[in-house]
């Protein structure tokens, strides 16, 4: 029987899959003789530790996550092919490594289209590497899984984030038939509890919320399409910033936070039930349609849990035991989790330590699928069946390419990773004496938080496994950092690395020399400002611009909302600093949309006085305009206004 024949809904529900009903928990004993039906789940910034698979967390609740579960297999040792977002969903798509495919940082929002990656312009002198500009687009010539699958006759659907690229980028573009909500930004428009701010995408009713709407909006197109084989992208929304949710759920978390528990926010955890919920709906549907036995589900999720941004006066998660988190290239940034229910193949209930990489979906899909890979297409993904089917697979190793280093907790130099056995080590590039390159070597099996470099004990250990880096370098031809050439040693600060540049760190970094007042804002960093007719115009050369308020006065009486009206085309966090002196204790972090469109943003300041205002709008080069910046009380009296459009 032609693998065709077979019901496959891969739900990669990046990370939590909540399994299908009670009806379907068995191992099917025969695949079904109908056609296949594939729905692909991924979760948005869901951690190892966020659900309740692995026993890591006694705040969160995933009870249809641990439904999926009990149908097929969960895999303890699955790994996102990034750190970040965007580079993990071009390797699902495309069955290669983001070394291969260039996409390496999130900027597949931006203006700019690059397909083709290339080495950076140039480094700060402290820094020893210079590194890579990632690809901002999917490239459309690629045959990806949802061109391969539509032309084998299959109804195609994309369901939620993407993130690969506007028009003409978009999943239309590249093999589905719908994509809802056709949003082309790295995350919800605005919030996740209506209103929103989608571009053609309303609420239905006041309070409504992305996950549930986004849950209707898919079953409702599997229903349209159930007579024909379907293959079904569901890749949501959460558990990405802005972090909102439910005010109900919010409050019944509230009641069951332990001070002690690095798991503490309830926010977080209220939109990780609202995650799970959709994952329910979904698969009440699968049940109900009677397709449960022609479904394959996949879970996981396309990087680890957020360590970086603040919600409830905490970081929205922690992926403990693992180390770091989202942006890093420790287990907390990569290790995701993963289910896998596969009628046919999986066994209910049982549990895997193979070590799978999201790039593994692409060959193992299509070829249980029947439908052929190009021949002029390399795969680097490995097809896991024998892991479905509860054997060994027969890879040699597994890698991380991610030559970028952002400001986090636990950030390293530009890197890569291999994974082989127990082993994982660290290529940082160039961060040796002499120009060489320094390591990081772990046995996860003894010590999975990552807290024992045993580079210099084992040295024959490194030397295999670097060899393994450099061939799986050269196989795929990747653009990595290079030496900088301007370095300056006496601007190396060697005692920061991976232990974080945010969080870690007592104080912003020292002013510099500001520029003149503009329209009562100066400028600091590598950038300028300028006045425009309708905005306050920054040119960011990188490497930490910001502009501070010129007498801005003193506020009392908090706590206090900031308002910002802004548009990027840059990328990274945003960082508001609001009492003298600026220390990132006195801040808040805030996620900013690079898009190019103009966004609102409210920042919540737990404070009584405020003395004085410091806008981080991003970390790298670009254009950020700034249309207004307001001050106001608990009561939303505006004590302080900035209108740019007016002055």
């Amino acid at each position: 029987m032609p693998a065709r024949n077979f019901a496959v809904v891969f739900t990669l529900f990046l990370l939590n899959l909540g399994g299908i009903s009670s009806a379907a928990e068995a191992k099917s004993s025969s695949r079904s003789s109908g056609p296949l039906n594939v729905v692909f789940i991924l979760a948005d910034d869901l951690g190892w530790s966020d659900t309740t698979l692995y026993g890591t967390t006694k705040f969160y609740r995933t009870p249809n996550l641990e439904r999926l579960a009990a149908r097929g297999v969960t895999f303890n040792r699955a790994y996102a092919n990034s750190p970040l977002c965007s580079p993990t969903r071009a390797s699902i798509l495309t069955g290669q490594t983001p070394a291969r495919h260039g996409s390496t940082a999130p900027q597949h929002h931006t203006g700019e289209v690059r397909l083709k990656a290339s080495v950076g312009p140039g480094a700060p002198a402290g820094n020893k590497a210079i590194e890579t500009q990632s690809v901002t687009r999917l490239d459309t010539q690629l045959p990806t899984l949802g061109k391969l699958i539509h032309t084998a006759g299959y109804k195609t659907g994309h369901f939620g984030k993407w993130h690969l690229g506007p028009e003409p980028y978009s999943p239309i573009q590249q093999g589905f038939d719908v994509d809802v909500p056709h949003h082309p930004g790295p995350g919800p428009a605005g919030s996740f509890v209506a209103p929103w701010k989608f571009a053609n995408f309303n609420a239905n009713y006041p309070g409504e919320h992305l996950e549930d709407r986004m849950a209707e909006e898919a079953t409702s197109w599997m229903k349209s399409v159930a007579d024909e084989p379907f293959f079904m992208n569901y890749w949501q929304f959460s558990v990405h910033a802005p972090f909102d949710a439910k005010a109900s759920l919010i409050e019944r978390y509230r009641g069951l936070v332990d001070p002690n528990d690095p798991q503490r926010s309830p926010t977080y955890a209220a939109m990780v039930h609202s995650f799970d919920d959709a994952i329910g709906t979904l698969l009440d549907a699968i049940d109900n349609a009677g397709i449960a036995d022609q479904t394959v589900i996949i879970l996981t999720s396309d990087n680890g849990g957020n360590m970086y941004n603040e919600v409830d006066g905490t970081t929205p998660t922690s992926n403990s035991p693992l180390r770091g988190g989202k942006a890093s290239m420790f287990e907390g940034g990569i290790r995701v989790p993963c289910v896998v229910v596969w009628p046919g193949l999986t066994t209910a209930g049982t549990r895997s330590d193979e070590i799978i990489q999201t790039s593994d979906f692409y060959p193992t899909l299509l070829n249980q699928l029947g439908i052929a890979i190009p021949d002029d297409h390399p795969v680097d993904g490995t097809d896991i069946t024998a892991a479905l089917q509860g054997g060994k697979l027969d890879r040699e190793a597994i890698f991380t390419f991610f030559p970028h280093s952002p400001p986090v907790p636990d950030w390293l130099p530009p890197s890569m990773s291999v994974h082989q056995g127990d082993y994982k080590l660290i290529r940082q590039f160039y961060q040796g004496e002499n120009g060489q390159h320094d390591y990081l070597l772990f046995n996860l099996a003894e010590d999975i938080g990552e807290t024992n470099n045993l580079a210099e004990q084992m040295p024959e250990k490194v030397k295999q496994l670097d060899t393994l880096i450099d061939q799986h370098i050269a196989e795929t031809n990747a653009v990595i950092p290079v030496p900088n050439p301007q370095f300056d040693p006496t601007k190396y600060r060697p005692e920061q690395i991976g232990v974080g540049k945010i969080r870690n760190e007592s104080a912003a970094p020292k002013p510099r020399k500001l520029g003149k007042p503009v329209a009562g804002w100066q400028a600091g960093g590598t950038n300028k400002v300028q006045q425009a007719d309708k905005a306050l115009v920054i040119r960011s050369t990188g490497n930490d611009p910001y502009i501070i308020a010129h007498h801005p006065g003193t506020f009392t009486g908090g706590p206090f909302t900031i308002r910002l009206k802004m548009k990027s085309d840059s990328s990274g966090y945003g960082q508001v600093f609001y009492n003298q002196p600026f220390s990132a204790e006195q801040s808040i972090q805030f996620e900013v949309d690079h898009d190019g469109q103009w966004h609102e943003y409210a920042l919540k300041v737990p404070v009584e006085t405020i003395n004085a205002l410091r806008l981080d709008p991003t970390r790298e080069t670009g254009t950020i305009e700034v249309q207004s910046i307001r001050v106001e009380n608990a009561r939303s009296d505006i004590l302080r206004s900035w209108d740019f459009a007016k002055d």
